[in-house]
């Protein structure tokens, strides 16, 4: 003969019950107290790095700032001379007979 079902539930539910009393007597004051604060680190790995990026940024923010507005920086060249007319390198023609004759500069 099997047992009725009501019975195994009530003797399942005795079990637990004696179960979680038993370990309810093994907690004390001590253990729900409050914890102390954590004591240690006070920077974590993940706070520095947080800072050295933000640092990092904004470093790039000055030199890009710098870069870009002040005078005199690569990206705004100061403008080329105006181009010039290419120089003759053929010799002058030389006087015709109508030309009046050479003479020498610099004697009285």
């Amino acid at each position: 003969m099997k047992p009725k079902t009501e019975d195994r539930r009530f003797a399942t539910d005795d079990r637990v019950r004696a179960a979680l009393l038993a370990r309810g007597t093994l907690v004390t004051h001590t253990d729900l107290r409050r914890a102390s604060p954590p004591q240690g680190r006070s920077w974590g790995v993940r706070r520095v790095r947080r800072v050295a990026l933000a640092a990092l940024g904004v470093a790039a923010a000055v030199a890009a700032v710098c870069l870009l507005v002040l005078p005199g920086n690569p990206l705004d060249p100061a403008p080329a001379p105006p181009a010039r007319t290419p120089g003759i390198s053929e010799t002058p023609p030389t006087p015709g007979p109508s030309a009046v004759p050479p003479r020498v500069i610099g004697r009285p």
